[in-house]
């Protein structure tokens, strides 16, 4: 069974002439413990897909399922749960609370949602990320890199089935930013992660395993074992 999966889906903003078919009619199967980049030019379609996977948004039309759960038959309360207990998420602005230590920003959700965190679990993703000696700073003593490992670390916390990253790399420099990539791709090999990354970024799409072009609203197009060229290349055949 893949991870998530999408059937038919349609999205359409706003009535009558100032309609927007930001969805249309897409069908994708995101497969397990694999590395799927999400690309394609500005209003492609890409961040709506992502929102409608994530249950954030409610599509038009078509199927929504996480796993064998179909969003579209979810209550609201039902779709927080799904939210919180088994989804991750990875934002470019990496949403930690300034007041908070890392280490306290790491545990929030799960403090929230009233659950026991794992402690060797959590200790295993400190090290994996490198960030056990930062854990005591808020985010204002840490540098962009650092607060997005702790981001991370705050969204495998919980072995969510899938971890959603939207430009997860767009407000850090290139080290950094391949840093990050680097660990996600290490949290599919090593730990058997499902990660979602929408990306603009043809070296950033490279280490994915697989990634979906979209345009239009619609899929144009798939790039198996990429590399920054063949990415480039399949992206310039979807923007020409």
């Amino acid at each position: 069974m893949p991870a998530a999966s999408v059937v038919g889906l349609v999205k359409i903003y706003g009535r009558g002439g100032a309609a927007v078919r930001a969805l249309d009619g897409v069908s994708l199967e995101i497969p397990a413990a694999r590395f799927t980049a999400i690309m394609g030019p500005s209003g492609s379609g890409k961040s709506t897909l992502m929102h409608c996977l994530t249950g954030l948004d409610t599509p038009t039309s078509g199927q929504v399922l996480l796993g064998g759960t179909d969003l579209g038959r979810c209550r609201d309360a039902e779709l927080t749960a799904v939210r919180r207990d088994r989804i991750g998420f990875v934002f470019q602005s990496f949403n930690l609370l300034p007041q908070l230590t890392a280490d306290q920003n790491i545990d929030l959700p799960a403090r929230l949602a009233g659950r026991r965190v794992d402690s060797r679990w959590r200790a295993e993703l400190v090290e994996l990320l490198g960030i056990g000696d930062r854990l005591t700073h808020r985010p204002a003593q840490l540098s962009g890199g650092q607060q997005q490992r702790a981001a991370v670390a705050r969204a495998l916390l919980g072995r969510p089935e899938i971890v959603f990253a939207d430009e997860p790399t767009g407000n850090l420099d290139t080290a950094s930013g391949h840093e990050l990539l680097d660990l996600l791709r290490t949290s599919v090999r090593e730990l058997g992660q499902t990660v979602v990354m929408a990306t603009h970024d043809p070296v950033a799409a490279s280490f994915a395993e697989a990634v979906v072009l979209l345009r239009d609203g619609r899929l144009a197009g798939a790039v198996a074992d990429p590399r920054p060229e063949t990415v480039l290349e399949a992206l310039s055949g979807v923007t020409a």
